[in-house]
């Protein structure tokens, strides 16, 4: 299974647009490669950097997104938090304790952004809470294929 953006390349920088310096809405992501016996697709994006890259403390969750249909080839720019995505996908909570994504806002440094895509052989049930740790519990012994774009970003200002 492939994951990429026509916003940045693999191990690149990620545009200001989709940072809280930009306008801070989802960057497109395309996939590809999506293994038979796929029912649902999880997305997790989050910054294992935080709060500083040289010292980091925690994993802060920027999006979770699930039971995306697998037939969908990919989410388009802003997706984020409006009718446009795909029918019967669910946003989970980020670490800035609301549904939807919350784009890169290091305080200090270069931080890796790790988008991370899974085929599910299930469809998951609601979540509640809808947290990264709750969708990592419900997709065990469910994960199909699993992979990841690496994008990175520091604050201009």
């Amino acid at each position: 299974m492939e994951l990429s953006s026509n916003a940045f390349a693999r191990n690149a920088d990620i545009p200001s647009l989709y940072t809280c310096e930009g306008r801070d809405v989802s960057p497109p992501l395309a996939w590809s490669g999506v293994p038979a016996g796929t029912r649902s697709l999880a997305l997790i994006v989050d910054d294992p950097d935080a709060p500083d890259p040289a010292a980091p403390k925690m994993t802060w969750v920027h999006w979770v997104l699930y039971n995306l249909p697998p037939g969908t080839p990919g989410l388009e720019a802003g997706v984020s938090r409006s009718p446009r995505l795909p029918a019967g996908a669910r946003e989970g909570l980020n670490d800035g304790k609301h549904a939807g994504y919350g784009g890169p806002c290091p305080p200090i440094g270069r931080h890796r952004y790790v988008h991370t895509l899974y085929a599910l052989d299930t469809v998951l049930p609601v979540l509640s809470p809808p947290t990264k740790a709750a969708l990592e519990k419900a997709m065990r012994g469910h994960i199909l294929a699993q992979n990841e774009l690496v994008g990175y970003y520091r604050k201009q200002n």
